[in-house]
């Protein structure tokens, strides 16, 4: 009889201490990681949705950020006619080939393209140069040249 109660019971108590041991803890990690959060399990499901795809969000964002910035120094490279960078091209295709530049950088290389332009040219030239009045100048032209008209139209071989 003694051995009936104990194989009855024994077994039991076998259960009930295996259970108490962490045996079935492990399929309710995420119960219990959404409880200590203080949140149900679809909550807590819901919750881990987001962050990831707030993280694939950021990661895209940066991702174009790095394309845009590759696509700005390739823009340089190609203006001072200096070698071409692999890792700038790869990154332009991970964001998708066609990257445009943010409105700001535009702007920007524009105005510096602007201003290199107008330093090449002669008048830029002229500017640069300490002690020099581009207005008096360009009037002693303009007078000049009006000159020149006057005696061309006197003129009676042409």
């Amino acid at each position: 009889m003694a051995f009936m109660v104990k194989t009855m019971v024994g077994g039991q108590l076998k259960n009930l201490t295996g259970s108490l041991g962490g045996g079935e803890d492990k399929g309710d990690g995420d119960k219990s990681a959404a409880e200590a959060q203080g949140m149900s399990r679809e909550e807590y499901e819901e919750y881990q949705k987001q962050l990831v795809e707030e993280k694939m969000e950021r990661d895209a964002q940066f991702t174009q950020r790095k394309a845009e910035r590759a696509t700005l120094r390739s823009h340089f490279r190609d203006k001072y006619r200096l070698p071409k960078n692999e890792t700038d091209e790869s990154q332009i295709q991970m964001a998708g080939g066609d990257v445009e530049l943010p409105r700001e950088l535009a702007k920007m290389i524009e105005e510096d393209t602007e201003e290199e332009e107008e330093k090449a040219s002669v008048l830029g030239q002229l500017a640069s140069l300490p002690g020099l009045d581009i207005g008096s100048l360009k009037d002693k032209a303009q007078t000049t040249l009006g000159e020149l008209k006057q005696s061309a139209e006197k003129c009676y071989i042409m």
